[in-house]
């Protein structure tokens, strides 16, 4: 952790970014927790405390997904605490539209971005990337299925189909939301986020 922070300041102007930081600094004092785990936390913190002391420009940021299990002095070190909340409708027909492209679509049985969108409160960004991989990969999985056992001539000619709405419907009963606490979130937020 020391020779993180040594880089990041020797390479200033820079950045840290630390993912799932809840893995590193979830709360202390568990009697189960290693001495090891200790020591690393400690050093964070350590590190975090020195970058307010030095001249040196280095950011540090980090993402969770469980904020309520950050360790409190992190969080007293945290100076800005920002909850990123779910899509909205317009941003996940955007989405949508970016991951499955127009031409992909069966675009004459009715199939529409907005549907999709609409269909998909409470999904987060990634649930929604799955939900468009899995409505994708339909049309392939159709197209292998006939090409088992055709001449590999007519094989290497054959293309899958488009997107339908049939795929698209499969792949939200397959693919359902993974977060399930939207008001955990907003009451975190309420209380230890920043403005």
């Amino acid at each position: 952790m020391r020779i993180l922070f040594e880089l990041a300041r020797h390479h200033a102007p820079s950045t840290i970014f630390i993912d799932e930081i809840d893995a590193l600094m979830g709360s202390r004092g568990d009697s189960g927790e290693h001495e090891g785990s200790r020591r690393m936390k400690t050093e964070l913190l350590v590190q975090m405390d020195g970058l307010q002391t030095t001249a040196q420009q280095v950011f540090l940021l980090a993402a969770t997904n469980l904020p309520w299990e950050l360790d409190g002095a992190l969080l007293r070190r945290l100076e800005k605490r920002v909850h990123v909340p779910f899509p909205t409708q317009a941003a996940r027909t955007w989405m949508v539209a970016k991951l499955i492209p127009r031409e992909r679509l069966d675009l004459s049985a009715g199939v529409s971005y907005e549907a999709v969108a609409a269909q998909t409160d409470g999904y987060s960004g990634a649930d929604l990337t799955l939900v468009c991989k899995e409505a994708a990969m339909r049309p392939l999985r159709r197209l292998l299925t006939e090409l088992d056992g055709m001449p590999d001539a007519v094989a290497a000619a054959a293309q899958p189909g488009p997107v339908t709405s049939d795929d698209l419907q499969a792949a939200l009963q397959n693919t359902k939301p993974t977060v399930a606490a939207r008001e955990k979130y907003a009451a975190w937020s309420e209380e230890f986020g920043s403005s």
